[in-house]
């Protein structure tokens, strides 16, 4: 049975698992992958697939929601601190310490997301590209900016409406974060009742 339908994790025999990491729900972690220490993996209403021989360094987070599920593919390496959600990560792809990338996202095969890189929603970024150190990717295909060019990054970022895609709340109405806390609130406390 997968973990997709039993909702608990299926962890092939040869991966290995540091006893500080929580991976909860439809996890699926592949052939000689490696969990360490403080690392979080959690499906959250969807899938979250780990491929083989994957990496995932110390205190990343990685999950799936129920808009988006999440994949690695095979080879991919997570560096320290990161935030995966929702994304389709390729295989062979380096991922570095501190890079976070949104709902949506898609990373083609051999692509390189450098130190504290940013992939927003629905971002494209294509096979074998690179994010420097510290910029931001938006847009399909995605777009590249420093992050000091808010202004640039906001033109582009906006129309892909964060808050409506992620919590499916206008942007535009009154009490936004109430509205999504809430919302995201309530989802969470069924997930955990639901296990």
């Amino acid at each position: 049975m997968t973990a997709a339908a039993n909702r608990q994790p299926t962890i092939h025999p040869t991966a290995q698992i540091a006893a500080s990491a929580v991976i909860e729900g439809a996890v699926e972690i592949g052939a000689h992958s490696v969990i360490s220490h403080g690392a979080v993996l959690v499906a959250e209403g969807g899938t979250l697939r780990i491929g083989a021989h994957c990496v995932v360094m110390e205190n990343s987070v990685i999950r799936s929601t129920s808009h988006n599920n999440c994949t690695l593919g095979n080879h991919v390496m997570v560096g320290p601190h990161c935030h995966l959600s929702g994304c389709v990560i390729g295989d062979e792809v380096f991922v570095a310490t501190g890079v976070s990338v949104f709902n949506g996202a898609q990373i083609g095969a051999g692509a390189e997301l450098r130190i504290n890189a940013v992939v927003h929603i629905k971002t494209h970024v294509a096979a074998g590209a690179t994010v420097p150190i510290g910029w931001v990717a938006v847009g399909n295909p995605a777009q590249l900016f420093s992050a000091d060019q808010h202004d640039a990054i906001w033109a582009v970022q906006q129309p892909l409406d964060f808050p409506g895609y992620v919590f499916g709340v206008d942007r535009n109405s009154d009490g936004v974060m109430r509205q999504i806390t809430e919302r995201y609130g309530a989802f969470l406390a069924r997930q955990r009742t639901a296990e």
